[in-house]
Order: C-alpha cells, then sequence, then structure tokens
C-alpha cells in the first residue's frame, strides 16, 4: 500500500500513529512553538512530538486544542525527564505534563533516557498510566538493544515505541531488525542531521534525480526502512516540504547507496554509554 500523509502503523497494542510527526525540540515557547504547530496541522500532520524537557508542553496543547480537529485524530506525545525518574516521581512528572499540555491523555508517553537505576521503576509508573487510560500508549527513548533486554525481561508488556536518533549516517541496522523482530515501532528523531549533512554530495545526487529536496531524500529513506520519521521545523515552507515525500520512491540501488553512508555518527548523546 502507497504510503500517504494520513498513513498510520499499527503499534503492538493496537492503538495506530502517523507515519511523519512534527518534533518541536528547540522551538521556543510562545508564539513559535503554536505557529509551528497550527501550520503542521493545517498541511495535515497528524502526530506532535514533545517533552517536558523542551519546555513547550503548553503551548503544543493550545494548537492541538485550538485547532478544531477532533482530539482522537491528533497524536500527542510527549516524555519522562531524567530528573524525574522513579515510581512516584514519574507519575508526579506525568500529571504535570498533563496539566501543561491541558489534555484528558497523552497518546504515547515515553522515558526520555534509560537512566541507570531509576528506569525499571519508571517504567512501572507507565504502566500504570496506561492501565488507567491517561496514556494510551507507553514506550521509550535512546534505548538500546541492552536496555530493551533489560526491559523485556521483567515487563508484562513490551514498549510500543523506542524513539532514537536514527539517519543514514546513523544507521542502526541492527536495532532496527531487533525492534522489527520483537514488534517495537522504531520512530527517528533528527532524521535530517540537524542539517548539518544536508549538503553531502551523495545525498545532494539523490536529490537531483528525484527531484526532491535533501531533507525529503532524508525522510523518505527512513519511510522506506519502516521508520515514523519526527523532523523538527517551526517555518511552515519546511513543514510543509518535509510532508511532501508520498509522491515518489526512492529506488533500491540509490537505497543502499544511502545506508552505505552509515558512520555510527551521533549528534545527541550516545545511549551506548548508559549502563
Amino acid at each position: 500500500m502507497a504510503l500517504s500523509i494520513d498513513s498510520r502503523i499499527t503499534l503492538n497494542d493496537g492503538r495506530k500513529i502517523p507515519v511523519v510527526g512534527l518534533g518541536v525540540w528547540q522551538a521556543a515557547a510562545g508564539k513559535e512553538t503554536r505557529k509551528a504547530v497550527a501550520s503542521a496541522l493545517e498541511c495535515g500532520y497528524r502526530l506532535i512530538d514533545t517533552a517536558k524537557m523542551y519546555g513547550n508542553e503548553r503551548d503544543v496543547g493550545a494548537a492541538v486544542r485550538e485547532s478544531g480537529i477532533p482530539r482522537d485524530e491528533i497524536f500527542v506525545t510527549t516524555k519522562l525527564w531524567n530528573s524525574d525518574h522513579g515510581f512516584d516521581a514519574a507519575l508526579r512528572a506525568f500529571e504535570g505534563s498533563r496539566r501543561d499540555l491541558g489534555l484528558e491523555y497523552v497518546d504515547l508517553y515515553l522515558i526520555h533516557w534509560p537512566v541507570p537505576r531509576l528506569r525499571g521503576e519508571s517504567w512501572k509508573a507507565l504502566l500504570k498510566l496506561r492501565e488507567q487510560g491517561l496514556a494510551r500508549s507507553i514506550g521509550v527513548s535512546n534505548y538500546t538493544i541492552p536496555h530493551l533486554e533489560e526491559l523485556l525481561k521483567s515487563s508484562p508488556i513490551p514498549p510500543a515505541v523506542n524513539q532514537v536518533e536514527f539517519h543514514p549516517f546513523l544507521y542502526q541496522r541492527e536495532l532496527l531488525e531487533y525492534c522489527q523482530g520483537r514488534r517495537v515501532q522504531l520512530e527517528a528523531y533528527s532524521p535530517l542531521t540537524r542539517g548539518s549533512r544536508l549538503k553531502h554530495p551523495v545525498i545532494k545526487e539523490i536529490a537531483a534525480k528525484y527531484r526532491k529536496t535533501p531533507a525529503q531524500v532524508l525522510i523518505r529513506w527512513g519511510l522506506q526502512h519502516g521508520l515514523v520519521e519526527i523532523p523538527k521545523s517551526v517555518r511552515p515552507e519546511r513543514i510543509r516540504e518535509n510532508a511532501d515525500v508520498f509522491d515518489y520512491e526512492i529506488e533500491s540501488a540509490d537505497m543502499a547507496r544511502l545506508d552505505a553512508l552509515d558512520e555510527r555518527s551521533h549528534l545527541a548523546w550516545n545511549p551506548d554509554d548508559l549502563p
């Protein structure tokens, strides 16, 4: 089936997540975030990804409420920050996020980073939130295979999503295959390499071939690997551009060229360093 802006992937808990969303990391609280979310929703995005650490949950929630789009059509993600780990602390942090968002429930709540010693208790809090229906789906972010193995040994259910840095220069093939084998949906943040590799000659050459921008090639590459993509932008024209990736397909030979760019290059912290 051909992908479109309306396409959704069914998670292991039966809920459906849009294949492309808007990330609001580094979007300034206030008008900038509200305008970005409004622009995204206007051009068909239905997934908005925020976090307590971003400091803009209040504006994301306001833009969602003011959009006029039925709440059950918009998929809102937020995350538990490192300073809020532990069972009781995680529950309090979630309530704070939900209050700031001004929403009855969150579609997906993630553990932002696998904080040593406390992440197990935090996951138990997320399980409780899921049982209560306050977090419709629960998952993790920046979890490596060892972190996932630890969680799966003790949890009655697997995480629905693992959100990680993922782009051709950090092509985490082993992690992708591990998650696919356990029906944990991999979701890519920083899929545009934070703009740092958009002028790479291979990216530019492939973009010219398909008459697309380098950013559109990077997003399409992730989609064809089965990922959910959450590119970040606050500029309406870029937000529209990032969604214009459904009218073409990258050929297998070009996908292989993009795969071969992998150099294990992390732009964010490297979670391999977390025991």
